[in-house]
C-alpha cells in the first residue's frame, strides 16, 4: 500500500516540519515531475499577534455566552424541578468546563499554533497519514456553526425594532447578520475584533447589572422589590429550596447535558492562537480567567432569576427568564430593551464563533488535503483569511435558508453540537494516552500540565455527552416530535418504523455520516489512487518569497520514468 511519507513515530511532530523547512525554489528543483505544490500550514505568523489578554478572554466569553445564559434557566428548572437541584446541575456543569479549559491550556501550552481540536488530533492520532485531517475537514466545511444564533438573532432584531417576526423576515435578518460578521471579520479584521471585545464588556456589564438587580431585590434595597401585581418569589427559603427535585434519572440527564452544553466554547481561543500575543502564557491566564468569569456569571444571573421570579412563573410561562426577570423589577415597557440586549449578546457570539472557524478553515487549507486549498490559506487581499470565513458564511446561510421550523431547527442545533463532544472525547482521551509508555516518543512535555485526574473527569463526562443521545429516552423526553430517533436493526430500541429498518436519533445519525464522508474522502485521494497511479504522497514545508512558511503535498512516482 502506498503512503505518504511521514516521520517515524518516535519522532516529534513539530520538529519534522522545522527539519523540512526548504525554499520554492530547491523544492520544485529537487522534484521536477511532482505536481503543482499545495498550501498547506503556515508556519509563522503571517499576519501579526494581534491579540492580547483581552480579546482573547472577550473570544471565549463570547463564544461561551449567547441565548443560553437568558433562555436556558427555565429550561434546566423544567428538568430539575427545584431551584435547589438547578444551582446543583450548574455547578456540575461549571466543573467540567473548568476541566476542559485545563485539558485545552495543556494542548495551547504544547501546540501554540491556530487549528484546536485539528491540531491535537493529528498530533496524537497519525497512522494513518491524513486520516484525522480528513475526518476534521468533513466537519469543518459541512457544519454551519452560526444559523441558530444568526436565526435568534433575527427573532430579537425584528421584535427590538417593532416589526412582523415572520419566517422569511427572520432568515432575511439572519442571513444579513451573517454577511455582516463576514464583512467585519473578513475585510476589516481591527475592526472586527475590536467590535468582538466591545460587544464582551457590554455583555459582562448588561449581566453583571442583572446579578446586582437581583441582589439588591433579595436583600430587600428599596427600588427593587418586584411589582405587587407579580407573583412574589420565595425561591430561597429552605423548605421551598428544594422542593419538587426530579431524581428521574432521565430529567437529571437531561438537565445536566442542557447545562454543560451552556459552557461550550472554552476552547475558542486555541482556534486562533497563531494570532495571540505570547500564546503560551496568554491561553494559561486566559482560559482560566474567561472561565471563572462565565461561571460566576452563570451563578449569579440565575440567583437573580429566583430572587426576583417566582418558581411557578418560570415554569408555567412559555417567556425565558430574563423577560420575567425584567418585567418583574421595571414593567413591561422594558421588553424591547430586552431584545435589544438579548440580540446584542447573540451578535457578540456569532462574530466570536465565525472569528474561529475561518481561522480554522485556514489550517484546513494549510494541510493542503482540500481543493481550492491556496484560497483557504491565504490572508489575501485584506489580511484576514476572507476565504475559510466565505466557506462558514456560505454553509450557515445555505442552512439558514433551508431549515423548516420545528424539529429541523432543533436537528441543526444537535447536528452541529455532537460532533464536538466526539472530538472531545478523542483529544481529552488521546492526552490520557500522550503519558503512556507506548507514547513516550511524543516527548510531550508542555509547559503546562493538567492533572490526570482532571483529564479523566473531562474524558467521562464527553462519554456521557456521546452516549447519552444513543439511549432511547423516557416518554415526555423525546428530543424530537416528527423526526426519526433510531436507525437499528433492535426493534426493542425502536420508536417509530419505516419500512424494515428502525431510525436512530437523526442529528447522531447525520454526524457520523459527515465523518463517514471524510473517510471516504481520505481512502480515495490518499490511499486507493496513490495505490492504483504508482505514486507516493511527500509531505514537505516551503518559504515563499513572502516570508511566510507552509507546507505542501507533492506526488513522487515510484517508478519514474
Amino acid at each position: 500500500m502506498s503512503q505518504a511519507a511521514v516521520p517515524q513515530e518516535t519522532e516529534p511532530l513539530l520538529q519534522r516540519r522545522e527539519l523540512r523547512a526548504c525554499d520554492n525554489k530547491s523544492a520544485t528543483s529537487d522534484n521536477p515531475d511532482a505536481e503543482t505544490a499545495v498550501p498547506t500550514k503556515d508556519l509563522r505568523n503571517s499576519r501579526g499577534q494581534q491579540l492580547g489578554l483581552l480579546s482573547v478572554v472577550s473570544l471565549i466569553f463570547n463564544r461561551i455566552i449567547g441565548t443560553g445564559v437568558f433562555a436556558a434557566p427555565s429550561v434546566i428548572l423544567r428538568s430539575s424541578g427545584s431551584v435547589g437541584l438547578t444551582f446543583v446541575m450548574w455547578i456540575i456543569g461549571a466543573l467540567v468546563s473548568a476541566a476542559g479549559t485545563a485539558v485545552y491550556v495543556e494542548f495551547g501550552t504544547g501546540l501554540p499554533r491556530s487549528g484546536g481540536e485539528k491540531t491535537y488530533l493529528e498530533y496524537i492520532y497519525r497512522r494513518p497519514a491524513f486520516l484525522m485531517s480528513c475526518i476534521y475537514a468533513s466537519y469543518g466545511i459541512l457544519l454551519g456553526q452560526v444559523p441558530a444564533a444568526s436565526i435568534a438573532f433575527g427573532g430579537y432584531a425584528l421584535h427590538a425594532l417593532g416589526y412582523e417576526q415572520t419566517a422569511a423576515n427572520v432568515r432575511i435578518v439572519a442571513c444579513l447578520c451573517i454577511i455582516l460578521c463576514l464583512v467585519v471579520h473578513g475585510v476589516f479584521p481591527t475592526v472586527g475584533i475590536k467590535l468582538q471585545d466591545t460587544l464582551g464588556m457590554f455583555k459582562l456589564l448588561v449581566l453583571l447589572l442583572i446579578s446586582a438587580s437581583g441582589l439588591f431585590s433579595l436583600v430587600g434595597v428599596p427600588g427593587f422589590s418586584v411589582g405587587e401585581a407579580y407573583s412574589q418569589p420565595h425561591n430561597f427559603e429552605w423548605s421551598t429550596f428544594w422542593e419538587g427535585s426530579n431524581m428521574s434519572a432521565n430529567a437529571f440527564i437531561n438537565g445536566v447535558y442542557l447545562v454543560i452544553w451552556s459552557f461550550i466554547g472554552y476552547s475558542n481561543a486555541n482556534y486562533a492562537l497563531s494570532e495571540v500575543q505570547n500564546p503560551v502564557q496568554t491561553i494559561k491566564r486566559a482560559g482560566p480567567l474567561a472561565m471563572l468569569l462565565v461561571s460566576i456569571v452563570y451563578i449569579l444571573v440565575n440567583i437573580a432569576y429566583y430572587a426576583v421570579v417566582s418558581k411557578g412563573d418560570i415554569l408555567d410561562s412559555g417567556t425565558i427568564a430574563a423577560a420575567l426577570f425584567f418585567r418583574n423589577l421595571f414593567g413591561l415597557a422594558t421588553e424591547r430593551v430586552l431584545s435589544v440586549v438579548i440580540g446584542l449578546s447573540i451578535l457578540g457570539n456569532i462574530l466570536a464563533v465565525l472569528f474561529s472557524q475561518g481561522r480554522v478553515n485556514q489550517e484546513l487549507g494549510r494541510e493542503g488535503i482540500l481543493p481550492c486549498s491556496r484560497l483557504l490559506a491565504s490572508n489575501e487581499p485584506f489580511g484576514a483569511p476572507f476565504f475559510g470565513l466565505f466557506i462558514q458564511s456560505l454553509v450557515s446561510i445555505l442552512m439558514v435558508l433551508l431549515t423548516p421550523a420545528g424539529d429541523a431547527y432543533t436537528f441543526v442545533v444537535n447536528f452541529t453540537s455532537y460532533p464536538l463532544a466526539l472530538f472531545n472525547l478523542l483529544i481529552s482521551g488521546g492526552l490520557l494516552l500522550l503519558y503512556t509508555r507506548p507514547y513516550k516518543s511524543y516527548n510531550w512535555n508542555p509547559p503546562f500540565q493538567a492533572p490526570k485526574y482532571i483529564v479523566t473527569f473531562f474524558f467521562l463526562s464527553n462519554v456521557f455527552l456521546v452516549v447519552v443521545p444513543i439511549i432511547p429516552p423516557s416518554n415526555g423526553f423525546e428530543i424530537y416530535e416528527h423526526l426519526p430517533y433510531y436507525v437499528s436493526n433492535v426493534n426493542q430500541c425502536t420508536t417509530r418504523r419505516f419500512g424494515s429498518f428502525t431510525l436512530l436519533q437523526s442529528h447522531v445519525v447525520m454526524s457520523l455520516t459527515v465523518g463517514v464522508v471524510g473517510v471516504i474522502y481520505w481512502f480515495f485521494c490518499f490511499d486507493y489512487l496513490p495505490r492504483k497511479s504508482g505514486y507516493t504522497l511527500q509531505q514537505d514545508t516551503i518559504t515563499e518569497t513572502n516570508g511566510r512558511t507552509r507546507q505542501v503535498i507533492r506526488r513522487i512516482p515510484i517508478h519514474p520514468e
